[in-house]
């Protein structure tokens, strides 16, 4: 699995409050018919008002680098291009293992990859 992060700035908390509404279609659409897309999602920062978090989970290696030649790649960052959009950062995350966060009991673990 690869784990996308990023944080895109806007010049503006309105500006990137459009954005959130101006993509949520493409998210879904992102979702729901890009092979390998298991998570696409961009929201509002609650703490930064001009910066929006991007998480985006892919199956594999192929499966995101199918997306950037994707229509619904170019839909989403032409629609970002025209809200005021500054600057962004991300990176790729190779997922190796995975675990739950919280016991079966719903109690905070206390380690994690442990085995």
């Amino acid at each position: 699995m690869i784990i996308v992060v990023a944080a895109l700035e806007f010049a503006s908390e309105a500006e990137r409050d459009e954005a959130v509404s101006l993509v949520a279609d493409v998210q879904r659409l992102t979702r729901e018919e890009e092979p390998g897309c298991h998570d696409y999602c961009f929201a509002a920062d609650p703490a930064i008002p001009t910066r929006l978090q991007v998480y985006e989970l892919w199956e594999d290696s192929d499966s995101l680098a199918a997306h950037f030649q994707h229509p619904y790649y170019e839909q989403m960052a032409s629609l970002l291009r025209g809200v005021g959009f500054v600057s962004s950062t991300n990176q790729a995350y190779l997922i190796e293992r995975a675990e739950p966060v919280y016991t079966e009991d719903g109690e905070k673990k206390t380690g994690f990859f442990q085995n």
